[in-house]
């Protein structure tokens, strides 16, 4: 990585295709067939039109969070800085900058799901002191059997 600051920004439709290819070199990222489509992201993102963050460096988006909240809670999802960046504080200054645009919309508490097998990104959130709850369990209910989830290599 170079010495320049990325510059943290909210997300736009036009970040799609940048966003999508860094998901899709990310190792083990997973990738749901409608939800991560254009079609879902641009839902997501008319939803919650200023809370998704990117970071750019070097003119290119290495860092994104797909940030939103239901009027009650926030959450984040597919929270992914490129590898050569890491280790830079580029995924904490995106999650900084998604939980400012959340207070700034009155949301009060932020929930997010790390799988248990990712290991890097449990560590990051017990670094930013995020905590680990084992009073809840996770249920899903899945209504539409072709939002299929691939996992990336």
């Amino acid at each position: 990585m170079k010495e320049t600051e990325p510059v943290i920004r909210v997300m736009t439709m036009d970040d799609f295709e940048a966003v999508h290819a860094l998901w899709m070199e990310i190792h083990g990222f997973g990738i749901r067939s409608i939800d991560d489509s254009r079609e879902g992201v641009e839902r997501f993102i008319r939803r919650n039109p200023t809370t998704s963050m990117v970071a750019v460096a070097e003119g290119k988006i290495v860092g994104a969070i797909l940030c939103g909240h239901d009027g009650r809670r926030g959450c984040l999802y597919h929270v992914c800085v490129q590898e050569a960046y890491r280790k830079h504080g580029i995924g904490q200054k995106l999650v900084g900058a998604c939980v400012d645009a959340l207070a700034a919309e009155h949301i009060n508490k932020i929930n997010l799901i790390a799988f248990k097998k990712n290991e890097v990104g449990n560590r990051f959130w017990q670094g930013l002191g995020w905590t680990f709850r084992e009073d809840v369990n996770y249920y899903e209910y899945v209504t539409n059997e072709d939002n299929i989830t691939t996992y990336n290599p």
